[in-house]
């Protein structure tokens, strides 16, 4: 038993790590969006921020669009020339991705300020993409409401989890202190 913890050392160590860093920040979320129910943001202060800003992109794309509060869940609809396409959920606002992305660059950690800098410009570049996503969806809703099923469930998922998985590689690729022998 002890000739296989030492030979797996590595990897024991990597997925404690990463549970440990990812029940942690899913621990703190957690709290963040209990102390978030009843605040002027509705849902949450995250939740409201991706839906006003996915308004604003939608109007800077010339479309008349609207963003509101879900009057029976806690999310926000989306309006888009007067005809209600989608809702924002606490799920669409990438905190939970962020997390999964940041969990797993801390357990292969770098070099400090290279895993810090890598997670705050990794972290800002899915929330971008999380924004576009948002848009896009929904003007791909708008355009072409017979293929909704696909778009949300397969296309846009791909999108994010992709963005996400691509990172990861980059990251073990380039920065991480992972040696070729532990590979």
């Amino acid at each position: 038993m002890k000739t296989l913890f030492i030979k797996y050392r590595s990897v024991i160590k990597f997925i404690l790590t990463f549970l440990l860093v990812y029940i942690f920040l899913s621990v703190i979320y957690k709290l963040y969006l209990d102390v978030s129910e009843g605040s002027k943001y509705y849902p949450d202060y995250m939740t409201h921020l991706v839906s006003k800003q996915s308004e604003s992109l939608l109007k800077s794309f010339g479309y008349h669009a609207q963003v509101l509060p879900h009057l029976g869940e806690p999310s926000m609809i989306v309006v888009l020339e007067g005809k209600y396409l989608a809702r924002v959920v606490e799920g669409c606002n990438s905190i939970s991705v962020i997390i999964l992305f940041v969990s797993f660059i801390i357990a292969f950690s770098g070099k400090l300020k290279t895993t810090f800098f890598y997670i705050l410009s990794g972290s800002v570049l899915i929330y971008t993409v999380n924004l576009l996503r948002i848009v896009i969806l929904t003007i791909a809703l708008y355009h072409y409401p017979e293929h909704k099923e696909i778009l949300h469930t397969v296309v846009f998922p791909a999108i994010i989890y992709g963005m996400m998985f691509l990172l990861w590689i980059f990251w073990v690729n380039r920065f991480s202190k992972l040696k070729k022998k532990d590979a």
